[in-house]
């Protein structure tokens, strides 16, 4: 944690004790857009698309709008919110400032590019131990969900699984994810997150969903191998995850 906060300038902050919750009212969240490409190196809304409905998404799931932290890497693009800039540092110390005075449970859901070695932010890659660090530090014990929209994202799950989190990705690790070129809205993965939650009754649900409904898009596209996306439940936060709709 020390190494973290180090990394961060100095920002003191550190995990507090989680409330009980009986919804997502007094959560923390985060929503990423971490590149504006597409696959073939044009400029693309796509991942900004993504983070603004996935945004509104976890509104109507009931998470408070305010309690919903939007990073862009072109934040000066956008507004109604205007996006903070999708740097690490920045991530690190707004999402600490949020779950401070939010201490029901933290969400994190990232859409990039991403890469063996893990996922395309800005200039920057991140990697699977750099975020673990930022989610140790920050979320504690708390139930913690993270959603990683990118090709290879399954290099996460070991990083950060533990008992208190769920984690959700949209390819395994040894996998590209679809559906970034230049004629898509979302990538294939974000697409069905968002009609997933139109459908489920808890985040557990829309896991499942999400997962059947990529398989069944890549099918109908031919898009081979399967992208496989993989879903780790640690063994004590779905008693935690208040159920919605």
């Amino acid at each position: 944690m020390a190494i973290f906060i180090a990394a961060l300038g100095g920002a003191a902050f550190a995990a507090k004790p989680f409330l009980f919750p009986s919804g997502y009212g007094d959560w923390a969240a985060i929503v990423v857009a971490g590149d504006w490409h597409d696959h073939d190196g044009n400029a693309s809304e796509i991942f900004d698309n993504a983070r603004k409905d996935v945004s509104a998404a976890l509104v109507k799931i009931g998470f408070k709008p305010d309690h919903v932290l939007e990073f862009s890497v072109r934040p000066e693009r956008y507004s109604d919110p205007h996006p903070f800039d999708s740097d690490y540092t920045s991530i690190g110390v707004s999402l600490a400032d949020l779950a401070d005075r939010e201490r029901s449970g933290c969400l994190l859901y990232f859409s990039s590019h991403g890469s063996p070695a893990g996922l395309v932010l800005g200039d920057t890659t991140l990697p699977p131990q750099r975020l673990a660090a930022m989610v140790n530090a920050i979320c504690g014990d708390r139930p913690t969900i993270v959603v990683i929209s990118a090709c290879f994202s399954g290099v996460f799950v070991p990083a950060l699984a533990a008992p208190n989190r769920m984690i959700l990705t949209a390819a395994r690790p040894d996998r590209t994810s679809f559906g970034c070129g230049g004629t898509n809205r979302y990538p294939y993965f974000d697409s069905c997150f968002l009609a997933a939650s139109t459908q489920a009754t808890d985040f557990d649900d829309l896991a499942d969903r999400t997962r059947d409904c990529v398989g069944v898009t890549e099918r109908a596209t031919g898009m081979t191998p399967p992208s496989d996306p993989q879903i780790s439940i640690g063994s004590s936060i779905e008693a935690h995850l208040p159920g919605w709709g």
